[in-house]
Parts: structure tokens; C-alpha cells; sequence
């Protein structure tokens, strides 16, 4: 993830831009949205945003034009829906080129499309059926983060297989080397951030329950054909969530 400055082709570059820009449009909208009906939400947004530039803000060598490092993005789509990850990724990577000379402007598209694209939309995916599955909420929470990260890992593989096919065996030899080289710090990685982002959902759980309900990710008063969550609350060792989502 985050390719280089100047590493893409520039026709690469730009229909990656052309690629992520509706989805940056359509989460500016849902984004605003969100703020001018729930001002109170700010405050967890700017959690979300920040949770995501943290972790993506470290940075482990990998591919040559590239790096391996947490997403963050699972969380914030679990919390607010995939549209509004576009805007806070978008806004992370921007700030990430500028600021730490962490991907670059010229790729920007191609990294926003990776990591605030499809890894959050990835991630809920799984999080929603694993939910209407009958999963407890910290199992699905760690599986839609594992995903999210590891699917923008399998998408920048795509990206770079694309844009440098291999002499021999073209694009299927380029994105078996690119995907194999990734695996080996990635799924680490992401198991890594399934934990950590289970850590910071319980600890929502604590401190924002009912802002947690007002989101759908916690809900008051079950549903027939769901069971009832057993999540941990402040003060006790176990209470009971109930019901099922419904996002």
C-alpha cells in the first residue's frame, strides 16, 4: 500500500484518480450528511480518522514502490458505513503526502482506492453477514478489520501487476510475485489489527454505548431469530448486549 510518488504510469495514475473520485463525491455527501443531522457524531468521527492515520502512518518496507503497515479503515466503516472511510482515507492519504512523504500526489487515487475504497467496503461486507449470521459483535469487528486490511494488500497487487506485468508470464506472474511478497508481512499485520481494533470497540462499547446504538452497531431490544451479544461493560465483567445489528 501507499505506492510511491511518480512509481505508477501516469495513465495508471489518472484512471485510478477517475476510478476513486464518485466514491470521494458520494462520501463528502453522506459525510456532511452525517454531521449536519447528528452533530454529535464529530467527536467519533474524528476518532475513526485518526485511528486510521495512526496506524497507516507506520510504514514497513515491502515491494519496491511500496510499503506494508495497518489500515485502520475496518473500524471507521463498521462505525459510520463505507462512503464516509472514502473521505476520511482520502483526507489521510492526502495529509500523509504532504506531511511524511507517504505515498505521494500522483498516486493518490490508486491509494485512496486501495485503502479507503475497497478495503472498507470489504470490511463491512463481511461484517454485515457475519452479523445477520448470528456472529458476536467482537468476532465480526475482527474479521471485518482483517479483511479491510488484507483486502487493500490484494488490490495494491493488483495495481502494481497491472502497471508492471512481468516480461515473461505477464500479468498472472507479476501478481503472483507482488501478492506473495505482500503476504508475508500482511497477514500478520492484519491479524494484528483484528485485535487492536477489537480492543478499541470494546472500549467504545464502554464509554459510547449509546452512541453505538444511535449507529446501529449496538441495539436495544432483540429481534426473533437473534441472540442476544455478551459484550463486557464499565464496572462489571460481562453484560449483555441485546439483539443483533441491524446495519
Amino acid at each position: 500500500m501507499h505506492i510511491a510518488e511518480g512509481f505508477l504510469p501516469p495513465a495508471h495514475a489518472i484512471a485510478w484518480g477517475v476510478a476513486s473520485a464518485p466514491f470521494v463525491v458520494h462520501g463528502v455527501r453522506s459525510l456532511t450528511r452525517e454531521v449536519r443531522e447528528h452533530p454529535e457524531s464529530t467527536l467519533l468521527l474524528g476518532a475513526s480518522g485518526a485511528f486510521t492515520f495512526v496506524l497507516s502512518a507506520l510504514k514497513l518496507p515491502s515491494v519496491t514502490g511500496s510499503c506494508s503497515h495497518p489500515t485502520g479503515t475496518g473500524l471507521g466503516a463498521i462505525l459510520f458505513r463505507p462512503p464516509v472511510m472514502a473521505v476520511l482515507g482520502t483526507i489521510t492519504l492526502l495529509f500523509q503526502a504532504l506531511l511524511l512523504a507517504h505515498g505521494g500526489l500522483t498516486t493518490l487515487g490508486a491509494n485512496v482506492f486501495s485503502m479507503a475504497i475497497v478495503g472498507p467496503w470489504a470490511g463491512y461486507a463481511v461484517y454485515r453477514l457475519l452479523r445477520r449470521s448470528g456472529v458476536p459483535l467482537m468476532g465480526a469487528v475482527f474479521c471485518a478489520a482483517f479483511v479491510a486490511d488484507l483486502s487493500t494488500y490484494c488490490v495494491t497487487s493488483v495495481q502494481l501487476a497491472l502497471a508492471f506485468p512481468d516480461p515473461g508470464s505477464g500479468f498472472l506472474g507479476a501478481l503472483g510475485k507482488f501478492g506473495s511478497i505482500f503476504a508475508v508481512t500482511q497477514i500478520p499485520l492484519a491479524v494484528s489489527e483484528g485485535l487492536l481494533t477489537v480492543l478499541v470497540m470494546r472500549l467504545l462499547v464502554q464509554s459510547s454505548r449509546g452512541e453505538l446504538t444511535r449507529l446501529g452497531v449496538l441495539v436495544t431490544g432483540g429481534r426473533s431469530g437473534k441472540r442476544a451479544d455478551t459484550e463486557p461493560q464499565a464496572g462489571t465483567d460481562a453484560g449483555t448486549d441485546a439483539g443483533a445489528v441491524t446495519r
